[in-house]
């Protein structure tokens, strides 16, 4: 390992010297998890993941002090790192977990011994390493084999298979089962919903009582998201009203629905930044958010879709079943690239006014010439199709109003 210094040049940061890397981060995380007293809640699940764990991010940092994972920092580099950067002194700590095979969250969860563990949803997602949604439950499940004594599982009630991660969590010996969701049987249960362009207005009923929150970033799919949320605040006994309020400022992230009016010379144009990740599950939350955004004048609503990466031999057939999504919404124009998406754009009626090309840089040119003002444009695609690219195109030509650079 010595022999590595020299490429590091006149870095003159204190350096320990380990035989293996991973092996030494592992072994600072245990130690900064075995000094912790903070209550700790890891997520895991096929969409919403980071979504929900900035949410709790925010909401807890009304009531103390929060440490986080950055980013999506959630596999075998990305938790250890995380936990060995776990101050000392912090009230609440949240930890994303993810996998895309089997045998991947349990070492991690086993690091992180978390005092609640969150599914979010199980979808489609790296289903080219499984037979069918129940294997990548059971993948999911192993987050409660790491649970504290006396832990609790908090998961989603109205997913279709609850019953199989009830089942998995009382194996693993949880005893603390609860469920979030619009099911009668759900423990922190929605009562009231009112989804607005730019956000949503809830009533819930979280650990007995009745609490109403404006929750700042817009969508169906985040009001789920924030139901597990105030879940999970309640479960680590943090201040639920407290943690509610806060709800009002919550903003989406880039490349998860993050929006940016642009500044078009004829008017403004609406931008959706979804290009982070796809899945057949986060496609749909998507889809539903464009349709709910009103358009002004003689705007359209466009949808700009890459690959949803991972999916194996069901690829072609899940692309294909996103033509029924769009047709059912008011979106008439889509913007379409990427190999896969060609099975999209092969069954598209006529009645959808679509462009397809190979990839990202062939379609860049063709988006930008094409908006209109008025227009609210959704870009959405797994990370790897490069579709953040498109996302910086579009705010390099039209840069944002300042105030949209941050998040209505």
């Amino acid at each position: 390992a010595e022999g590595k210094l020299p490429s590091l040049g006149r870095l003159t940061a204190p350096m320990i010297v380990v035989q293996d890397v991973l092996a030494a981060l592992e072994k600072l995380g245990l130690a900064a998890r075995a000094r912790s007293s903070a209550k700790i809640i890891a997520v895991t699940g096929s969409a919403g993941k980071t979504t929900t764990k900035e949410a709790l991010r925010h909401v807890l940092s009304a009531v103390g002090k929060v440490h986080a994972s950055p980013q999506s920092f959630n596999n075998h580099w990305g938790v250890p790192l995380t936990l060995a950067r776990m101050p000392a002194d912090c009230d609440y700590a949240v930890f994303e977990i993810g996998m895309n095979h089997p045998d991947e969250i349990r070492p991690l969860v086993k690091m992180v011994r978390p005092h609640v563990a969150i599914v979010t949803l199980i979808a489609a997602a790296h289903l080219g390493f499984f037979r069918n949604l129940d294997e990548i439950a059971k993948a999911k499940a192993e987050i409660f084999e790491g649970l504290e004594p006396d832990g609790a599982a908090l998961l989603n009630r109205d997913d279709p298979r609850w019953k199989l991660l009830d089942k998995m969590a009382r194996a693993a010996g949880v005893e603390h089962i609860y469920g979030f969701g619009e099911n009668a049987r759900a423990t922190f249960k929605l009562l009231k919903c009112a989804l607005h362009a730019d956000h949503s207005v809830i009533t819930a009923k979280i650990g007995g009582q009745e609490i109403s929150a404006r929750v700042g970033a817009p969508g169906r799919h985040m009001v789920q998201n924030v139901l597990a949320v105030l879940g999970g605040a309640h479960l680590v006994g943090a201040d639920v009203a407290r943690a509610a309020l806060a709800l009002a400022d919550l903003s989406a992230e880039r490349g998860r629905g993050k929006r940016h009016v642009l500044r078009h010379p004829k008017g403004p144009i609406t931008l959706i930044d979804e290009s982070y990740n796809a899945n057949p599950a986060s496609m749909s939350a998507a889809m539903a958010l464009l349709n709910a955004t009103p358009v002004s004048g003689e705007g359209r609503r466009i949808a700009v879709l890459g690959d949803m990466l991972e999916l194996g031999d069901h690829s072609a057939k899940l692309h294909a079943a996103l033509a029924d999504l769009i047709v059912g919404t008011e979106t008439r124009t889509v913007f379409l690239a990427g190999p896969q998406m060609r099975a999209l754009a092969d069954i598209l009626p006529d009645e959808i006014e679509t462009e397809y090309r190979a990839g990202a840089e062939d379609l860049k040119l063709v988006l930008l010439s094409a908006l209109k003002p008025g227009d609210v444009v959704m870009i959405k695609s797994s990370k790897g199709i490069g579709f953040s690219k498109l996302v910086d195109a579009l705010l390099s030509k039209f840069p944002a109003v300042a105030a949209t650079a941050k998040q209505t």
